[in-house]
């Protein structure tokens, strides 16, 4: 068991994906997190490609699987609910626009969170309010008074990440809006639904709803286009108001959605964004998944990118003899290409999308460009074996849980 204690802000995907590679490369690991405790529910997430292949690897396979939503595809229908296309969860061997393994965020999160609660130590209701590093470690402040000293510190704390702001600089120089807003929430399932999500897109707006494993619920889905979006990501009221103007005058079974705003329990609205930095870290400080290289929910690619850089950061850091410099250096180069592949899939996905009724017709795509960048942005990051690393599979001690 290596010395080296390893602070991770942020208990969504990537944080504990990242605890659990640090443990078994034999880090000490504290996960905080805000939040009082896991968020459930919220938006469907996939693995595809090479992120199966590193659920595999941490044998966590037959619980992802056990928790899928179990979706069997998805229909575009148009303003009467006729189906226009249909997209299969087997098309392209489960890669496809519905991939084979689709999870809710909050069941991915608590697969991740019941693999690593008895080695890693977890501190909810909690933050990171002040931070100086120097040559040797970390010193840390948390909100709560608390102050301890780390040698490595990694930020999962997502698209809005506070860790990010308070090392890199402020979010204004990072965040690039691809104009649009996403909302999703649960819904009571008086609508039919079975395992077929169900799509309505028209001029710049959408309308959706997808099946939960409980089916007495839907989880509904909208998205309009914005020029920019100056909503405080934590004011939930002003967040229903303007997606109800914003969505105003919709149809399909929009109107029907909506009814159900105030009384959802797990409403979720931000703008589609990604992040873009030209390092991921500085001195003793990294960061990790979407508060990194957020490659917006129109990549389908988010939840691949922290898993397969969780594994690729874990394992730079181990093979380096937990050196910042090089075991950083080395995350950097390996995921840099995947992350660029899945973030233009995004932006290539954003201005389809955007097309209005006054567009012109558009151009057709370079298929064999195309097809190549699809398949760097699943299966484009090598997975090294990391062969000499310590590698313990085994959790052990006593259950930190705070």
């Amino acid at each position: 068991m290596s010395d080296t204690r390893v602070l991770v802000a942020g208990a969504s995907i990537a944080g504990p994906a990242l605890a659990h590679w640090l443990h078994r490369r034999g880090a000490e690991v504290t996960v905080v997190e805000r939040a009082p405790g896991l968020r459930p529910g919220g938006q469907a997430v996939d693995a595809r490609g090479v992120a199966r292949e590193v659920i595999r690897l941490m044998g966590l396979d037959a619980a992802v699987r056990a928790a899928r939503t179990e979706t069997a595809g998805a229909h575009t229908v148009d303003v009467d609910g006729n189906v226009l296309e249909t997209y299969r969860a087997d098309d392209d061997g489960g890669d496809g626009y519905i991939a084979e393994i689709e999870i809710l965020r909050g069941d991915l999160s608590q697969v991740l969170y019941d693999d690593t609660r008895d080695g890693v130590e977890y501190v909810f209701g909690d933050r990171i309010a002040e931070l100086t590093q120097d040559v040797d470690g970390v010193d840390v402040v948390f909100a709560s008074g608390d102050r301890r000293r780390f040698d490595l510190v990694v930020g999962a704390d997502g698209l809005h990440s506070s860790l990010r702001a308070m090392v890199f600089g402020p979010r204004e120089r990072f965040i690039r809006h691809l104009g649009s807003v996403l909302a999703f929430y649960s819904v009571p399932n008086e609508f039919g639904l079975e395992r077929w999500m169900l799509d309505y897109q028209e001029a710049g707006r959408s309308a959706g709803l997808r099946p939960l494993p409980d089916a007495t619920r839907a989880m509904a889905m909208m998205s309009f286009s914005a020029a920019d979006f100056d909503v405080d990501h934590r004011d939930i009221e002003a967040q229903k108001r303007l997606l109800r103007e914003r969505m105003a005058g919709f149809g399909w079974l929009t109107p029907r959605i909506l009814a159900h705003l105030d009384d959802t329990p797990d409403f979720y609205l931000d703008q589609i964004a990604q992040v873009v930095m030209d390092r991921w870290s500085d001195g003793r400080v990294a960061l990790l998944g979407d508060a990194a290289f957020s490659s917006s929910p129109l990549s389908g690619g988010g939840t691949g990118l922290a898993l397969v850089g969780a594994y690729l950061l874990a394992g730079e850091l181990a093979a380096a003899g937990w050196d910042p410099a090089a075991g950083f250096d080395g995350y950097e180069r390996r995921m840099r290409s995947f992350v660029e592949a899945n973030q233009e899939i995004g932006r290539l996905h954003a201005l389809s999308r955007d097309a209005g009724p006054d567009a012109g017709p558009a151009e057709e795509p370079d298929m064999v460009a195309l097809t190549d960048l699809i398949e760097r942005a699943v299966n484009g990051a090598e997975l090294p074996g990391y062969a000499g690393v310590p590698d313990s599979r085994a959790y052990a001690g006593r259950k930190l849980t705070v």
